[in-house]
């Protein structure tokens, strides 16, 4: 049985995708929030996943909330950390420290659009698709060797609500397989790639076209 650590600031969407996904092998063992009144706490806590609350405002800088926060997930003896809208920038120790064993959903297909407001770049930029990367975190934000990709279209009518919408919808079957397939011992990173046994066009790349 894998240790799984989910970081959320806010409701979690991705995050109770996790939870309610049937992942052999898997068990959440906490879901902690930098942020007291994030609605994804009382969400796990109903259904039983131990939660925990580490504000960010209460430490005097980045390195210091970094090293408490790791401290804490360290209590739970995770094999994965899974930050699902944790809304933080990381320090390149707390990456270090994790590293290969830390995955982030970004709604982009990475490398394009890093950072914030990323379906918005899409529509200006006049892309045809958009998406989501589930990438492993390094010290450089929204880069690391990357896991899966998901497509959607982008319509003319788009907005970056809309758009943003439609994108979730994919995270949300997109990131509990990726977990899936690091329980299952499926994922190694090679000279900074991933390589995933028993992968397919399937598992990696997803639309409302191919399902």
């Amino acid at each position: 049985m894998k240790n799984i650590v989910i970081l959320i600031s806010g409701r979690g969407s991705n995050m109770q995708a996790i939870v309610e996904a049937p992942i052999p092998g898997a068990r959440i063992a906490a879901v902690i929030s930098n942020r007291p009144g994030a609605a994804g706490l009382a969400w796990a806590a109903e259904r039983g996943v131990p939660t925990a609350v580490l504000d960010h405002k209460a430490f005097a800088s980045r390195e210091a909330f970094d090293a408490a926060l790791a401290e804490l997930i360290d209590s739970y003896a995770p094999d994965l950390v899974v930050l699902a809208g944790f809304m933080r920038i990381l320090t390149p120790d707390f990456t270090r420290r994790y590293e290969g064993r830390m995955l982030n959903i970004h709604p982009s297909l990475l490398p394009a659009f890093t950072g914030l407001h990323t379906h918005q770049h899409a529509i200006d930029m006049g892309c045809k698709v958009a998406g989501c990367t589930v990438h492993f975190v390094t010290a450089d934000l929204d880069h690391g060797p990357i896991v899966s990709q998901g497509v959607v279209p982008v319509l003319d009518d788009d907005t970056e609500d809309t758009l943003a919408a439609r994108v979730l919808k994919i995270e949300h079957r997109l990131y509990p397989e990726a977990v899936r397939r690091f329980v299952a011992g499926e994922l190694a990173i090679v000279d900074g790639k991933v390589k995933g046994r028993s992968q397919d066009a399937g598992q990696c790349l997803i639309s409302p076209s191919l399902a």
